[in-house]
């Protein structure tokens, strides 16, 4: 069985609700996998957007999320944090998510949500680490993605 992520307010390939973007209450969107590849010791959860002006902006990065959870809730934040579950610092310079916000007319920008199923329990990354870091870290561990895109636009 593959590895899967959803979100039952992202339809694959639709658009992202505003209450999950800087036009709205910026808080991250529910989202919930399944299919765990055996082997899986931990998770790795970014959100990246190829289509920023300045190139790949980086809006969040969760790691050291335990194997035996099934998803995290809407509004997910540090200060309602899942057990040992830690958060880097995304491209707007603060820990944590930040929501899509591209430049008004910029056109339509597509969120790569991924989903990084890693054979080691924890990364060891010190609370400065930043969203290239965590995957950086994460890369040789890999054993299996998914991969959920939405878009918005302003």
């Amino acid at each position: 069985m593959p590895l899967l992520l959803a979100s039952s307010a992202i339809p694959p390939g639709g658009e992202i609700p505003s209450q999950y973007t800087c036009d709205g209450a910026d808080i991250s969107p529910p989202l919930t996998w399944s299919g765990l590849p055996d082997g899986t010791k931990s998770l790795v959860l970014v959100v990246e957007d190829p289509d920023a002006p300045s190139g790949v902006f980086r809006h969040w990065a969760a790691f050291d999320i335990p194997a035996g959870s099934h998803g995290l809730d809407a509004g997910y934040s540090a200060n309602l944090p899942a057990t040992g579950l830690h958060e880097a610092r995304n491209d707007f310079g603060r820990a944590g998510y930040g929501g899509p916000c591209p430049p008004k007319g910029h056109g339509i920008h597509h969120y790569h949500f991924r989903l990084l199923a890693i054979s080691r329990p924890t990364l060891d990354l010190k609370p400065t680490a930043t969203v290239s870091d965590v995957l950086r870290t994460a890369e040789p561990y890999v054993i299996q993605r998914a991969e959920l895109v939405g878009t918005y636009h302003r």
